[in-house]
């Protein structure tokens, strides 16, 4: 990604409704459709700069790995952990290390080879483990975010399936989110499009703004494990081994 992007995240993820309401949402994914044993082994794979490490922390030991140097060493300061350099598909650190819990979050679509990476983080899954991801959904919402975030690809719940099975693994559920203000977005970079305007769209709204985003993204997570919603901004799966 672009410096400022990684800038951008390291200022705001703590608190910018985007990234706070997603980590509730992944805190209840974990909580009503992973079972984790005890003392289990959890890795972040790409872990930027650390806004979801001491979330995961709480339910186990916990590894991750990140590439970019700048990010790498924020991720380290903010959370206490030794974050280890890592890419996808490879090379990967914690060789001997097998993992109940692999965090895989808005990731993939910024590496090339999707089916690698994922085959690559298989092979670091115990028996029993399962790969928690998020992706941006469907391609016809491409814009200049995905440019500007260097992504190569969007996905559906089809498309995400197809290169699981590819890589030998299997989606064991999968769902839409970031369904409520999915009108507003599409409208929003609609109208970004019309008028040519390049403004980054993930800059910190008001306290105001920020906070009802917040509550109204977050609010999703009641819906996790219960109802699929038929379009969201981001796609959410649950991978495990074949």
């Amino acid at each position: 990604m672009d410096r400022a992007v990684f800038e951008r995240m390291a200022a705001q993820e703590e608190v910018h409704w985007w990234f706070a309401a997603r980590r509730s949402i992944l805190q209840t994914a974990i909580d009503r459709l992973i079972d984790l044993p005890e003392a289990p082994r959890i890795l972040e794979a790409g872990c930027g700069t650390g806004g979801n490490l001491d979330m995961l922390a709480k339910y186990g030991t916990l590894r991750a790995f990140e590439l970019d140097n700048a990010a790498r060493q924020t991720a380290a300061s903010k959370s206490g952990l030794a974050v280890a350099e890592g890419a996808l598909p490879g090379p990967l650190p914690f060789d001997s290390e097998r993992f109940d819990l692999i965090g895989l979050f808005d990731v993939l679509e910024h590496v090339e080879d999707d089916q690698a990476a994922l085959s690559a983080l298989g092979t670091r899954l115990s028996d029993t483990g399962r790969i928690l991801m998020t992706v941006p959904a469907f391609p016809w919402l491409w814009s200049a975010h995905d440019t500007r975030h260097h992504h190569f690809r969007r996905y559906t719940r089809q498309s995400l399936r197809q290169i699981a099975d590819a890589a030998g693994l299997r989606v064991e559920t999968s769902f839409y989110f970031n369904t409520t203000l999915f009108p507003l977005a599409v409208a929003a970079r609609a109208l970004k499009g019309v008028m040519g305007s390049k403004a980054a769209d993930d800059t910190m709204p008001g306290p105001m703004a920020n906070g009802v985003l917040r509550r109204v993204f977050a609010a999703e997570r009641h819906l996790v494990g219960r109802l699929k919603m038929p379009v969201g901004l981001s796609l959410c799966g649950v991978l495990h081994r074949a």
